[in-house]
Order: structure tokens, then sequence, then C-alpha cells
């Protein structure tokens, strides 16, 4: 292997370029440190935090690439939505499903899309961040839930928005805090679109054109 093509190795793989870098400089403290004990401490301290830092930045790597594990999840939060020309896009998060940050009755709320569920649902105490109370008609309604079925009752949502999604009146199920552990964006929320699509691990939501007056 000759330099340019060491040089280009290196480049392709900075982790394993500071690596190389820091052990020189261990080397270079060795060498140093009997003849010039200041500068050789100081060069043994930098090349520690490069190790380090190689370490942290390998162990944050491995944690993204599994894409199953309780560090991946926390690297990858939940964003708003880009928008592109008049589509919402929503990327694919780290445990294999689309969440997007929304704004319920203007509050920032984190949202699992799921078009297996027919109602876009809430917790109660999220409800009550939004403003949320039951209709007075209300009867409540049975929903099957990762934990179950449970009976959860009816509210209307003034507004929820992200992207480029506009939605008024939305029927919101209410759910018991202790059973429902996710809000989640359903059927009847997606079903006002014009259309939604996966692409390329991206979900692109597209809105109906707003009629013109």
């Amino acid at each position: 292997m000759n330099l340019g093509e060491l040089g280009s190795l290196l480049y392709e793989k900075p982790l394993l370029a500071l690596t190389i870098l820091a052990i020189l400089v261990a080397v270079a403290a060795g060498m140093l440190a009997q003849r010039r004990p200041r500068l050789g401490q100081t060069l043994r301290n930098l090349s520690n935090l490069g190790l380090v830092a190689a370490l942290l930045l390998t162990v944050t790597q491995i944690a993204l690439h599994n894409t199953r594990s309780e560090a991946a999840l926390w690297l990858d939060e939940t964003r708003p939505p880009s928008i592109e020309g008049s589509e919402t896009v929503i990327p694919l998060r780290a445990d294999g499903h689309y969440w997007v940050q929304a704004r319920l009755n203007g509050e920032a709320v984190d949202f699992l899309v799921d078009t297996g569920a027919t109602y876009t649902g809430v917790s109660k105490s999220v409800a009550a961040r939004a403003g949320l109370q039951p209709d007075p008609d209300d009867q409540g309604v049975m929903l099957d839930t990762a934990n179950g079925t449970i009976i959860a009752r009816m509210a209307t949502a003034s507004t929820l928005d992200f992207g480029s999604i506009e939605a008024r009146g939305l029927p919101v199920a209410i759910g018991p805090d202790s059973e429902v552990e996710t809000n989640v964006i359903g059927m009847n929320l997606l079903s006002q679109l014009a259309s939604w699509r996966v692409e390329n691990n991206r979900l692109i939501l597209v809105p109906r054109a707003t009629p013109k007056p």
C-alpha cells in the first residue's frame, strides 16, 4: 500500500485515523518523557483524550447500527417532519416505526403514525395538556391496543398540525394513562389525505389541495 492509498483509507475511516494518531502521539510522549517531561505529559494527555474520543465514537456508531438498542432509540429522537414541495416526509426511526412531532391544539406531542389504528388517540394526561374534553354525547368506544382492549372516550381536537398536514375538528380517542403508552395518528386522519406512501424508508404524506376561493 502506497502513501496515497493509505491517505485515502484514513480519510474514509476517520475513527481509524484518530486511533492511529492517538497511538503515535503516545509513542512520541514516551520518547520525550525523560528529556522534556512537561511536553511528554501534555502529549500523553492528548493521546488519552484521542483514545477516549475514538472509543466513545465507536460505541455510538455500534449503537446506531444496532437499531434495537436503547442507545439507538435515545440518539434517534423524534423530530418535526420535513416538507418537500407540498409533501410531508417522515423518516423511519431506529425502532422500525414512523414517529412525528406534531402540535395538538397548539401543544407539542410525539405521535406514532399507525396505519392499523382506526382513530387518532392520546393518553388522558396528554389530552388534559392539550385541553381536550370528552364530547358531551360520548358513550365511549372499545379499542384494541398493544395492551389489550380498552374503553376510550371520544373528543374533538380543534387542530392537529405537522409539516404540511392540517387537520381540523378531528375525532380523538382518549385512553387511560395506565393503558396508553403511545400517542398514535390513525386512519381517521390519514384517510383525509390525498395519498400516502412509503419510499426508501420514508413515509410521504400528501395533503388534499386547498380549494381556491
